[in-house]
């Protein structure tokens, strides 16, 4: 069951998977901001040219190690995507937690973090709308 702090922490993904750079990628992860912000560093979403840019949402948890306890989980994929979009992102996802793992827990964060379950969201680019023609 979700405790009201793991919402609002699955809430604030969507800012942080944006936030890229050397530092992030090379420290330890002490704090679970830090953990979705690598996470966001080995995001790489499908290219926009193959598929249509979809969010989709994974359960994933670690051992102390820092390496993928388990099997991940889809939990969400934005109903308007096709199978191909889907299959596309799910391989997306897979790649990233293969990136990123083994995460590099600091020894407070590994205790902390050691079979929890985490629920990341990654989001594809988005495009805007088409435009559409008016007639004179």
């Amino acid at each position: 069951m979700a405790r009201r702090g793991d919402k609002l922490l699955v809430a604030a993904v969507a800012l942080l998977l944006g936030t890229t750079g050397a530092a992030a990628e090379s420290a330890e992860v002490n704090t679970l901001q830090e953990l979705f912000v690598r996470l966001g560093t080995c995001w790489k979403p499908p290219p926009a040219g193959r598929v249509r840019p979809i969010d989709i949402t994974v359960v994933v948890s670690f051992s102390r190690a820092g390496n993928i306890l388990g099997h991940p989980r889809i939990t969400f994929e934005s109903a308007e995507a096709s199978d191909s979009d889907r299959l596309q992102y799910r391989i997306a996802v897979m790649e990233t937690l293969q990136r990123c793992t083994p995460m590099p827990f600091t020894d407070t964060m590994a205790g902390a973090a050691a079979g929890r379950p985490f629920a990341v969201q990654f989001h594809g680019r988005k495009t805007s709308p088409p435009t559409r023609e008016r007639r004179a």
